[in-house]
């Protein structure tokens, strides 16, 4: 292979959602935090930023469960930019000193940010006309989706979070007379929801073009599925596999693996994949290019399910008992292809990967990954260890479903830690950037680590476990946290691998900043 090639080809990122800045709202948001981490990513001579999907949490807070496809997550709107837009006063902002700054409390955070909200609506048409227009053109632009989503939940808060199923029946079930009464009966909430969309969709974009100036692309992440209890299936009904209540009649899940010992069971309905196919999978296609108003590239989440996915009865209490159904295979992204070239995708195929998924992901030229941590589990043959890697694949050390690297280390039993320490000729007691080094001289096209591990945390930090009930999603990191000398060593270790961006390389590293990178990156061997 040419090395020009593949020295252009050789990036490298950080991993982190938004709700993890640091900011004085009780949850990370599109402020200065974030423009704040894109300096330290850049400063690091890193190209990307992945974030988890943006879409406004449901269920457990999961940002895997949100309430549309479509939809931002308007909790990630920065209160500081609403008083700068003329729609809030500094006084308004009072009431925040109770929000946490080191995890969020969602339940507080949607109390106070719901009543700035509120105050927001009741002054624009006090605000700029040019604001005004602004949100017009939105509103227009987008009236594929966002009408039913800014009825959704309008309806949501006033049946008290309950599920559309819960619901009156006509509505449940959308009947025309009733769409017409609520939007009426319910006409300034909507408006609300229009406003919150619009408001985080610029101060997205705001974000999106700073990173664009500084040289880095943002990776986004698609769930396969969708949550049951969302717009997109209330709206969308006969593309899901539902009774005539509304009510799934299979979900989705994966079967027992190294997560848990009962399967996952998402809940998610399945698609029917037949009508979608029959008008050439609008809906996706219509989904992905939305996303790609976003985001640089996408991350789909459970890739395996477009080749066969794990369907369970839904009156199931575990994923154990369910079975394989063949997806729609190479045929969406052959439509995929038809709009967009190249199809922009990151293929997430881990897990128990079949002939099937790799004929999708290869015949596309789709990058799939790898993580570091499930690489010391058996013998030389597993296919996350670098030396069995193609160039074409994204290494992580974990992603938000693992621990951190230190904590992942420290609960592992002790021959998966002599692997480690013998595969990486270290003595272990730095495993996150061990395997921020290895990740960085492997082969893959691109490396990626959770933030947790440039800041060398623990358990503590670990963003989701699968199947815990509560905690998850919290993690915030302080601002000081992001110190010049951790983007030293990020920018010397992206120099030195290869992955620094092109026309970005940096003089050697001076003296002092070479004995902290030996010190830190290149811990020798201990007997």
């Amino acid at each position: 292979m040419d090395q020009n090639v593949s020295q252009a080809n050789r990036k490298c990122g950080i991993l982190c959602h938004p709700t993890s800045v640091p900011g004085p709202f009780g949850i990370g948001d599109l402020g200065d935090g974030s423009l704040r981490l894109l300096d330290f990513i850049a400063a690091g001579g890193h190209s990307y930023w992945q974030v988890l999907p943006l879409g406004p949490t449901g269920y457990m807070d999961s940002p895997y469960q949100p309430f549309s496809a479509y939809a931002g997550n308007h909790l990630l709107i920065d209160p500081l930019a609403l008083v700068r837009d003329g729609l809030l006063t500094p006084g308004d902002l009072a009431g925040n000193a109770e929000l946490s700054e080191d995890r969020v409390d969602y339940g507080a955070v949607i109390g106070y940010k719901m009543g700035l909200f509120q105050r927001a609506l009741e002054r624009l048409a006090q605000a700029p006309s040019e604001l005004r227009d602004e949100l017009e053109a939105f509103a227009a632009d987008h009236g594929d989706w966002l009408p039913d989503y800014a009825l959704f939940m309008a309806l949501k808060q006033h049946y008290g979070g309950r599920r559309w199923l819960e619901w009156d029946r006509d509505i449940a079930l959308r009947e025309p007379e009733a769409v017409r009464r609520w939007q009426l009966a319910l006409d300034k909430d909507v408006r609300l929801h229009v406003l919150l969309q619009f408001l985080f969709h610029r101060q997205w974009q705001a974000v999106r073009a700073y990173a664009h100036g500084l040289g880095i692309k943002i990776i986004g992440d698609v769930p396969i599925f969708v949550g049951h209890d969302s717009v997109d299936v209330w709206a969308n009904r006969r593309l899901f596999r539902l009774d005539d209540d509304g009510r799934p009649t299979v979900v989705a899940g994966v079967p027992p693996d190294y997560f848990s010992a009962t399967g996952q069971l998402w809940g998610n309905p399945h698609y029917r994949w037949d009508l979608m196919e029959a008008d050439d999978y609008r809906w996706w296609l219509d989904r992905l290019e939305h996303t790609l108003e976003q985001v640089d590239l996408v991350r789909i989440d459970h890739f395996r399910g477009f080749a066969a996915y794990w369907e369970v009865p839904a009156d199931e209490d575990t994923a154990m008992n369910g079975r394989w159904v063949l997806g729609p295979g190479k045929s969406l992204f052959e439509a995929i292809a038809a709009r967009f070239g190249k199809p922009p995708i990151i293929a997430e195929d881990l897990g128990v990967i079949t002939p099937d998924v790799v004929a999708i992901r290869d015949g596309f030229g789709l990058p799939g990954m790898h993580v570091l941590q499930f690489a010391f589990d058996s013998d030389a043959t597993n296919p996350d260890l670098p030396h069995n890697y193609q160039r074409n694949c994204i290494v992580y050390t974990g992603t938000h479903d693992n621990d951190t690297s230190l904590g992942w280390y420290a609960q592992r039993d002790a021959a998966v830690q002599h692997r480690a320490r013998v595969y990486t000729g270290t003595d272990g007691s730095a495993m996150n950037w061990t395997l921020m080094r290895l990740a960085m001289t492997s082969v893959a096209d691109t490396a990626i680590y959770p933030l947790q591990d440039v800041l060398s945390l623990g358990s503590e930090a670990r963003m989701n476990l699968p199947g815990r009930p509560e905690g998850n999603w919290s993690w915030r990191f302080r601002a000081e946290d992001l110190r010049p000398d951790l983007a030293s060593l990020l920018h010397e270790l992206a120099r030195v691998t290869g992955r620094l961006p092109l026309g970005a390389e940096a003089p050697e590293a001076k003296p002092a900043d070479r004995a902290r990178a030996d010190d830190v990156l290149y811990e020798p061997v201990q007997a």
